[in-house]
């Protein structure tokens, strides 16, 4: 028998259902800790009592020989909780790190928080409103920013929460195990409305959910003669092409500005000399606010974009952007080419140059 049948953790009325893969872990501390301070106050609570009736006022107990001090006794008091400390403390931090560690096989989903909505981005190109709609037996990982204020994503049957932030990402991972429609709340009072800053997470079979996908996919519910939705990558294209990034960031480096093939993931140098690994948060705020950290070799010439793009279309332009190439070879724009040192490339996504007079760092 588990520890968490011993308990009887699943027969909580109370509780919301447990409908991801770590909640019955999280509930099963939660409860162990929850019935270890119960025990514990008891205890003391129990004996201030005891002692207290024994030697009242009015009591004939015998006080001629107080005990002063008792080592077993300190000892017991003393190691046996440090050690039921030190338990929960390792229980604790390996949930909290395997809360925290998206497993590689997990798909990206965007998460943008406003006041006082949620809009959920799916990287095939489908969007959706205060609704995040999932499968069961697979792992998502959510990449949260918000618009304005501090929000908070709030998954109770999950036992997910992370904090959602203005002007850098954060992230977390779930996979959810049981079909059903679930509460989705903002934790984190945003202003006047953060009341009704809801929402609904629908776990759907792997069946439906393909058949949700199908449909959405299609925009059949609107257009019943509309192609396929935009994914994220096309979508980040149709920007980078339309506000002209590729003039100055093509395939190849150039002395304008960097180019954007094979960066993410990669160190970079800037200007004062400091190195920065050019991460989501370092490329949203080098589209945003670029002449804050312009690259070593540069100068502050690009534009600046912040209040000019959402924060979903930086979301989809940075998922272009980390679509162009995992290796230090420049992306070809047409079919299999040579480049300097004889090797073949094959096609690629390459950034179209557009006639524009705007720099780029």
């Amino acid at each position: 028998m588990g520890l968490d049948k011993l308990i009887g953790v699943d027969k909580i009325p109370f509780f919301p259902p447990e409908a991801s893969t770590f909640a019955r872990e999280i509930d099963v501390l939660y409860l162990v800790t929850w019935l270890l301070t119960i025990l514990f106050l008891g205890i003391v609570v129990t004996m201030l009592g005891v002692l207290a009736f024994i030697y009242r006022r009015k009591s004939k107990a015998d006080r001629s020989h107080p005990i002063h001090t008792h080592h077993g006794i300190e000892l017991a008091w003393s190691i046996i909780p440090m050690l039921l400390g030190l338990v929960i403390f390792v229980w604790g931090a390996k949930l909290y790190a395997d809360a925290y560690k998206v497993p590689d096989n997990a798909e990206e989903i965007f998460v943008v928080g406003k006041q006082w909505m949620w809009h959920i981005q799916h990287t095939n190109g489908i969007r959706e409103n205060n609704t995040l709609t999932v499968p069961t037996g697979r792992p998502f990982k959510l990449t949260c920013i918000s618009q304005d204020v501090i929000h908070s994503f709030f998954i109770p049957a999950f036992r997910i929460k992370r904090d959602v932030l203005p002007g850098s990402y954060t992230s977390a991972w779930f996979e959810a195990t049981l079909p059903g429609k679930y509460h989705l709340f903002c934790a984190e009072y945003c202003g006047t409305e953060h009341s009704r800053m809801t929402g609904t997470v629908n776990v759907l079979t792997p069946e439906d959910y393909q058949r949700w996908l199908d449909q959405k996919g299609s925009k059949e519910e609107v257009e019943p003669k509309a192609v396929r939705a935009k994914t994220m990558e096309e979508e980040g294209q149709e920007i980078f092409e339309t506000v002209g990034c590729g003039n100055c960031h093509t395939p190849d480096t150039t002395p304008r500005a960097p180019s954007l093939y094979a960066i993410y993931g990669k160190k970079r140098q800037m200007q004062n000399g400091e190195i920065l690994t050019a991460d989501r948060n370092y490329l949203r705020a080098n589209i945003l606010q670029p002449n804050d950290k312009v690259t070593a070799g540069y100068e502050a010439t690009m534009p600046v974009y912040q209040g000019n793009l959402t924060e979903e279309q930086v979301n989809s332009l940075l998922a272009y952007i980390k679509s162009l190439g995992t290796s230090e070879e420049p992306k070809p724009a047409g079919g299999e080419v040579k480049i300097k040192n004889g090797k073949v490339v094959k096609p690629a996504q390459a950034p179209k140059a557009i006639n524009s007079t705007q720099g780029g760092n």
